[in-house]
């Protein structure tokens, strides 16, 4: 149905409460670079009006760290922009505070726990290569 994929690729060993702070924070960045993803407003029968959600799936998957840092490496080489949460956020308290931590690291030191991308369905699947679905 889609040709465009929509995933997030999450440290398979972070406790649950990490898990679902990373997958909101993921999710907002793929919103703000594609704000197309977003549909109309829900309306109950009731009349009441609630937020408009994504117009497609989101796939969730797991990876240990080695697999998530191939798979942040594979998204820089094919340019595939992508929202990306190090381990280091999780002390931070606010915005600012994160992106000051996040710019502390390269690629190849990044301790990656939470990577989101959207773009072409084949061009996901090969950038997340290695990573399962999340049980």
């Amino acid at each position: 149905m889609f040709d465009i994929k929509f995933a997030i690729v999450l440290k398979d060993d972070l406790p649950v409460w990490q898990k679902l702070n990373v997958t909101a924070f993921l999710t907002s960045g793929i919103v703000a670079q594609f704000p197309d993803i977003i549909g109309e407003p829900y309306r109950d029968r009731a009349g009441n009006i609630y937020n408009p959600l994504s117009i497609q799936p989101v796939i969730v998957l797991s990876a240990d760290s080695q697999t998530l840092g191939t798979i942040h490496r594979r998204a820089l080489e094919r340019g595939v922009t992508t929202s990306l949460y190090v381990d280091e956020m999780f002390s931070t308290g606010h915005d600012v505070a994160n992106r000051a931590v996040f710019a502390e690291f390269s690629p190849g030191d990044a301790k990656v726990v939470g990577i989101a991308l959207r773009a072409e369905k084949k061009l996901v699947d090969k950038i997340t290569r290695g990573a399962r679905m999340h049980a």
